[in-house]
């Protein structure tokens, strides 16, 4: 099988052994994409400690980079915004994050409306509060 990653030289670096996304086929299959900046430790929409610990976070400039994120890897990979076909979402705070993610999510993905899963977890790799996996189409539907 020929290697299809997909780097994309706008996301942030992956924290792992792993590409972006992995195409076969006409399907788009991205890693789990959280809100850093690429080429930095920045996280938008996080507050730390001096130790590192995570303070207070903003889950609406997290989610504003999450889909910045998702949508650069998509773009480099021939895909688009539009392509994508299913969403899993990690929340570490549900209770509090869903309400404004979901109004976010709404507005964002107004025209098309991928299946989607949200599930909240008590933490993630690296110190931030939302992550999405993603399945997109690279070209034809019909394909």
């Amino acid at each position: 099988m020929p290697d299809d990653n997909i780097i994309s030289t706008r996301a942030p670096e992956p924290v792992g052994a792993y590409p972006h996304a992995k195409r076969v086929g006409n399907l788009l299959f991205l890693s789990g994409m959280g809100p850093r900046v690429r080429g930095s430790d920045e996280i938008p929409g996080v507050t730390l400690d001096e130790s590192g610990v995570v303070v207070g976070h903003d889950i609406e400039r997290q989610c504003q980079a999450v889909f910045e994120n998702v949508r650069a890897v998509l773009e480099d990979a021939g895909s688009s915004w539009d392509d994508i076909v299913d969403v899993t979402v990690f929340l570490t705070h549900m209770k509090d994050d869903f309400p404004v993610f979901n109004r976010l999510y709404a507005k964002h993905f107004a025209t098309n409306q991928p299946t989607r899963t949200t599930v909240e977890v008590s933490s993630l790799p690296t110190p931030i509060a939302i992550e999405l996996k993603v399945v997109a189409v690279v070209g034809s539907r019909e394909s």
